[in-house]
């Protein structure tokens, strides 16, 4: 491990002195990326970075001899990146571009490297294929924001490092992704925002490529020592963000009548900026989430297989919901763009006529894990595997009832969205109805006989957990959106009772450009201290008005507003001499049929 270690920072350093150099040769050739419409960038940006990191990662292979052993992978990648640093220099076609992915990546299948998923020679073949050519176009369409693709790519090849690195002697690939998180790492200290650098296809390219060549010697080396669950399991999860980013612009784009080939604004990074995050902290979240995915494949990879598909399949449904919730989001202002003039939200026109199938389809799963967990729970080892024949034989009945239990209480009538505390009572009514039902059809069928109460009453709640989890996450994720946009106008909500709570509401959903809530103000003594959906009550109006006079406010909110006019006339003079902006909001009933 040491030796990975070594290796990593030799790359580091020497990425670090390519990368400034081919910054000149890029600004000295024109070799430079400017402005367009469907770009995210704003100034024109030097590419080549993919140069300095190909250069270093393939140039200290072979110094250090990986070239005798891994001469495919290297020679794979190298023409990678000369197909992208052409495309840099001379846009080629896309259909250029697959056909030479395609035989490159047949030449990777030709010495060897295989996935190594199904028994069918030929399947398994097809689907290697599939798997070079779409994760190296999966980082290329990554390559759309200050520091993603590299930062992704670092942290998949520390978690490939981790999962395999362990073994003595580790797999060459091992060394060779040690030597491209130091590369990344490198280039990372001139492509964070804002950049100075971009990697361009050839950097893009080669990642794409040598991430998923990577996966398929490590896993083809360990896989007589690994699960099923493993061999599928690590590299997919290593490199999930990948995946789902271009699995949600492609959808998105083709639903939308646009080509998948075409550059936009509309990866996850770009949603995630559209609902109020700043760059930084878009890259920072998708960065995130590689880690978890990283680390899973790693759980995956040394841990009992039992829990690992369930962290692995709770992860998921995560994701699913995640990129579900940024299809939403507002991506394509003209409709009328798009060639078959395809909606502006092509994903949710969809999902608004099948969202309760998918509903369905998604609490299923959540009745089986929670089925399936409750089980792992309550037994271990070889009591498991005694019990895991009732456990079999009782599953299609616990889904079945559980289901029609669901449906039945008026679980699938629910807005997402607008989930409340009464739909959590929904909920409740709905898993209890369908744990008793579910008990006496044992009873009536098995007699109960070798069935354990506890493992109903853990199921319960676990299914309980997840229900609610999956409802809410829509409006949690909102609200981990909005609490960490960039601060804008500070703000202090007059009122901490239920009308300011509305306010409070109204302010924050209704701004794009984000706000800044200093916190509650309140004439009452007892609330102040405390804590509403989050925020502090400050105090009363001497708070507020300190407040004011330090230039700490922006705006006030009124809700209620305060209990007489004397003091609103005060607030008035106050707000007016410090140039601080009041308002009102008001909700008005407006009779328009007289009884």
């Amino acid at each position: 491990m040491a030796s990975l270690f070594w290796q990593m920072g030799l790359a580091f350093v020497t990425a670090l002195a390519l990368v400034p150099a081919c910054r000149r040769a890029a600004r000295r050739y024109g070799c430079v990326a400017l402005p367009r419409e469907e770009r995210w960038h704003r100034e024109p940006t030097p590419m080549l970075g993919g140069v300095a990191l190909a250069a270093t990662v393939i140039g200290l292979s072979t110094a250090t001899g990986q070239a005798l052993v891994l001469p495919a992978l290297l020679a794979g990648t190298g023409l990678m990146c000369i197909l992208g640093l052409t495309d840099d220099v001379r846009t080629l076609k896309p259909a250029t571009k697959l056909v030479v992915e395609i035989a490159v990546a047949s030449l990777l299948v030709f010495f060897g490297y295989r996935l190594h998923w199904v028994e069918s020679l030929t399947g398994d073949t097809l689907l290697t294929l599939i798997w070079i050519v779409g994760i190296t176009n999966a980082f290329n369409l990554l390559d759309n924001m200050d520091g993603l693709c590299a930062g992704v790519a670092l942290i998949a090849g520390v978690a490939l490092i981790a999962a395999y690195g362990g073994a003595e002697p580790s797999p060459p690939e091992v060394a060779f992704a040690a030597l491209l998180v130091g590369a990344c790492a490198g280039f990372l200290v001139y492509n964070v925002h804002p950049a100075s650098i971009f990697m361009g296809d050839s950097g893009s390219l080669f990642i794409g490529a040598s991430l998923a060549t990577v996966t398929l010697g490590l896993g083809g080396a360990a896989g007589g020592q690994s699960s099923v669950l493993a061999v599928i399991a690590v590299p997919a999860f290593v490199l999930l963000i990948p995946i789902l980013d271009t699995t949600l612009v492609t959808v998105s784009r083709l639903l939308s009548g646009r080509t998948p080939a075409t550059g936009g604004r509309d990866h996850t990074s770009h949603r995630l900026v559209a609902i109020g995050l700043s760059e930084r902290r878009a890259v920072a979240t998708l960065w995130g989430l590689a880690a978890i995915g990283g680390g899973i494949g790693v759980f995956v990879r040394h841990f009992e297989p039992g829990w690992s598909l369930v962290l692995a399949a709770l992860f998921l449904v995560a994701m699913a919901l995640f990129a579900v919730y940024l299809a939403q989001v507002r991506v394509y202002e003209d409709a009328g763009q798009a060639p078959g003039g395809g909606a502006i939200t092509p994903i949710v026109v969809n999902f608004v006529y099948r969202r309760r199938v998918a509903e369905v389809l998604l609490d299923t799963l959540l009745v089986a894990i929670a089925y399936y967990a409750a089980y792992r729970l309550r037994f271990e080892g070889d009591d498991w595997g005694a019990q895991f024949p009732r456990f079999l034989e009782s599953l299609p009945i616990v889904v079945g009832v559980q289901m029609m239990a669901l449906f039945v209480t008026g679980v699938y009538r629910g807005v997402w969205r607008h989930f409340s505390l009464m739909d959590g009572v929904v909920f409740v009514q709905g898993v209890a109805a369908g744990v008793t039902a579910v008990v006496v059809t044992l009873v009536f069928a098995y007699r109960f006989d070798g069935y354990s109460r506890t493992v109903f009453a853990i199921y319960v709640l676990l299914l309980l957990a997840l229900l609610l989890a999956s409802r809410s996450s829509f409006r949690l994720m909102g609200e981990f959106v909005r609490r960490r946009r960039p601060a804008g106008e500070r703000v202090v909500v007059y009122g901490a009772d239920d009308a300011g709570v509305g306010a409070l509401r109204e302010v924050v959903g209704g701004s794009t450009a984000g706000v800044q809530i200093v916190g509650f103000i309140d004439e009452d003594d007892t609330r102040h201290g405390a804590r509403v959906h989050g925020y502090r009550v400050l105090g009363g109006y001497d708070a507020l008005a300190a407040l004011i006079e330090a230039g700490e406010v922006d705006s006030v909110v009124l809700g209620a507003g305060p209990p007489d006019a004397v003091r609103l006339r005060a607030l008035e003079r106050l707000c007016a001499g410090r140039g601080v902006a009041l308002s009102r909001i008001r909700v008005q009933v407006e009779n328009l049929v007289d009884r």
